[in-house]
């Protein structure tokens, strides 16, 4: 009777460690891959974000009473990525298990980047009706789906390779991939809607950027695969501390610490998308400056993100992952009180809220998946990790750009300032939860 044996890309990898036995990598050049791996996530869906105002109010929802609803309804869209994440992350967890470590990247990426690159082909509104919003919601769920299935361990195994001395040192570096993602994705769409009439723009140019991501996810894929193909990545494999465990099981030994890992970022999650994607679709709405200076101010603002994670690290290693944590919950509950002023005060209060608001989330950002995966067995910590960010994105993220533009348009915008409070609260109490749990001797790895 014969046996029938799933293919796998398990034999490749380890053949391919076999051959590279003598060349490791260092751990610059994982961290380079995390940061070409996380770039390539955060382009696709900032492209879709910035889309999502300034494009699809336009083109996918031009019957919309007025401008606010439009931009509300292409809001209500974004956050299905979000739902869909954890679907894809246990579906591709079982794809992991059973058919390699490779496969199931290579499988995630070309959706990832594919769901990306078929919204380029996405006709309007005046041409197809109501099966412009729900293609548009199909590619958006398509995105989600696949981020799941995206997450590698890489940013694990650059922690497993850190120095006990610079933990939030490695900690902040796949964090680097979200402002580099978006300046290139705030780049591309300044560039053309400076360039182009509102028409040439809303007819084609929109769509350039959306291309542009599967090439990227691509680059990512193999410098990814390199990396999976390490000796390093195989004796961490080996070693249990990498490997996909059932959900499940995970949740039977660590629900409640997926539970504090989600609550734990919540502050930066929650602040996130309130100097990205919001602040834009509010200048547009209600003026200031064009939408073309604010993107390049928005590219301003993505380096100071950069500096900000920067010394998240160097803050980190000096005085504790939670107290860093800690400061930056209180950093953005002060910054929540200035906020809607100087989103309200004109082309200069914007500048400033962007600039400072980067660099604040910068410094809170840098730690997060330090924060969402460090209370892990090694066992558990790939799939618990997976899983805690999952839920801290959609808890934190997905509905931000929603809940502000509708809580401003209906109530005014001091209303985000209390949206960044309840973040920081949410953040503060988790972490003194975890400080209670860890002196009760709980099991957990928090640092």
């Amino acid at each position: 009777m014969s046996t029938v044996v799933n293919p796998t890309s398990s034999g490749l990898e380890r053949d391919a460690r076999r051959i590279h036995d003598d060349k490791p990598i260092s751990a610059g050049n994982i961290a380079i891959g995390v940061i070409i791996g996380r770039m390539s996530e955060f382009f696709d869906f900032f492209v879709y974000g910035l889309g999502s105002v300034l494009v699809f109010p336009k083109l996918i929802f031009p019957f919309a009473p007025n401008p606010v609803a439009a931009t509300l309804m292409s809001f209500a869209i974004f956050p299905l990525a979000f739902l869909a994440r954890p679907v894809g992350s246990f579906i591709f967890m079982w794809i992991d298990r059973n058919y390699g470590r490779g496969t199931k990247l290579t499988i995630a990426l070309f959706i990832l980047g594919g769901s990306t690159a078929s919204i380029a082909f996405l006709p309007g509104y005046d041409t197809i009706g109501y099966w412009a919003v729900a293609l548009l919601a199909l590619f958006r769920l398509g995105q989600g789906f696949a981020l799941g299935g995206a997450w590698d361990g890489l940013a694990s195994l650059l922690n497993i390779n850190a120095p006990a001395n610079q933990r939030g040192w490695y900690a902040m570096i796949p964090q680097l991939g979200a402002p580099i993602g978006f300046a290139l994705a705030s780049t591309l769409f300044a560039y053309f809607v400076t360039n182009l009439s509102e028409e040439d723009f809303l007819s084609w140019g929109w769509r350039y950027p959306f291309f542009v991501a599967f090439a990227i996810n691509v680059v990512a894929l193999f410098a990814r695969l390199r990396i999976v193909a390490s000796r390093e990545f195989g004796a961490a494999m080996e070693a249990q501390e990498l490997e996909a465990r059932p959900v499940f099981e995970m949740l039977s030994k660590h629900a409640q610490d997926v539970v504090l890992g989600a609550f734990a970022p919540l502050a930066s999650f929650a602040m996130f998308h309130l100097v990205t994607i919001f602040p834009l679709s509010w200048v547009i709405l209600n003026g200031g400056q064009s939408a073309a200076q604010f993107l390049w101010v928005q590219v301003a603002g993505a380096a100071f993100g950069v500096v900000g994670i920067v010394l998240s690290g160097v803050i980190a290693d000096r005085i504790g992952r939670r107290s860093q944590l800690m400061i930056g919950a209180i950093l953005i509950a002060v910054f929540s009180f200035s906020a809607p002023f100087l989103l309200d005060a004109g082309g200069k209060g914007q500048d400033a809220f962007i600039l400072i608001g980067f660099f604040i989330l910068g410094l809170t950002f840098g730690q997060a998946s330090g924060a969402v995966s460090s209370r892990f067995t090694k066992y558990y910590r790939y799939t618990g990790a997976a899983l805690t960010s999952d839920l801290a994105w959609l808890v934190g993220a997905a509905f931000a750009p929603l809940v502000a533009l509708g809580l401003a348009s209906s109530f005014g915008i001091i209303f985000i300032g209390g949206y960044l409070i309840s973040g920081a609260i949410c953040t503060l109490v988790a972490l003194s939860l975890t400080r209670v749990l860890d002196h009760s001797n709980e099991p957990g790895q928090s640092e």
